[in-house]
């Protein structure tokens, strides 16, 4: 069965837009956890938009034994106030899996993956320092790629499809082109062993007919929209309608 990892930022958001320490993190990843998810999501940023390291350190407690821990973030954004660096953070708190996604500042959300032809040789020695510290890597990348060969030489053991112009493409009824592209990238990216994964804009309406096209899916990482329809229909129900997509 596709795991489902649930992104958290948006409840971070929602804590930061007022101060304090509500809505907790805590209760939301533990509500998570209870109503069957495989594993939980966030995505620190330098700029703590969201996120904040010690979120990061809090919830290695909470999920330590129970969930995979999936940590986004840019690999090559400096330490910056009491952001200390992906890296290093990865170190103090050991996450299952860290994706790596080429985002920066200026970003809204993570829009494009790497280049892996040109951002190989850039990447090897950070892949190389997860991967000492135990982390499965995964790479963060468009779909229409098809040239894998980069990613594994480096030693990534997985990519994470960009779906956002899938989601896009569904929501207008033209999705044939857009799903294709998909199902090629993780055809190829599974020919060249690697693992996939997918995210971005992912919903109940639109992950079935992704997750039918894409035998052998191994994660969704979905945030935004499950916490949107979270506030209709309540977190827990919410995670349970979306494992029973998946399964």
């Amino acid at each position: 069965m596709t795991l489902l990892s649930v992104n958290l930022n948006k409840i971070a958001v929602l804590r930061n837009s007022r101060g304090g320490d509500e809505p907790s993190l805590a209760r939301a990843a533990q509500t998570c956890i209870e109503a069957g998810c495989g594993g939980i999501t966030v995505h620190p940023r330098p700029d703590q938009r969201h996120i904040r390291p010690d979120d990061v350190r809090m919830l290695a407690q909470l999920l330590r034994g129970r969930v995979e821990y999936n940590i986004e973030g840019n690999p090559f954004a400096g330490a910056r106030g009491s952001y200390p660096g992906l890296l290093a953070l990865a170190r103090e708190v050991r996450p299952t899996q860290i994706t790596l996604v080429p985002d920066g500042d200026g970003q809204i959300t993570s829009d494009h993956g790497f280049d892996l032809v040109r951002d190989a040789d850039r990447l090897a020695p950070l892949v190389a320092g997860f991967r000492e510290i135990g982390c499965r890597v995964s790479l963060f990348v468009d779909a229409g790629t098809t040239n894998f060969e980069p990613a594994v030489r480096i030693g990534a053991q997985r990519v994470e499809i960009y779906t956002g112009p899938y989601a896009a493409a569904f929501a207008e009824g033209r999705v044939g082109d857009a799903l294709a592209a998909c199902v090629e990238t993780a055809r190829r990216a599974q020919q060249a062993g690697l693992a996939v994964n997918a995210g971005h804009d992912l919903s109940q309406t639109n992950l079935g007919t992704f997750k039918a096209a894409i035998p052998g899916l191994a994660e969704v990482s979905i945030g935004h929209a499950l916490i949107g329809e979270a506030l209709y229909e309540g977190l827990a129900a919410t995670v349970r309608r979306y494992l029973q997509i998946l399964d």
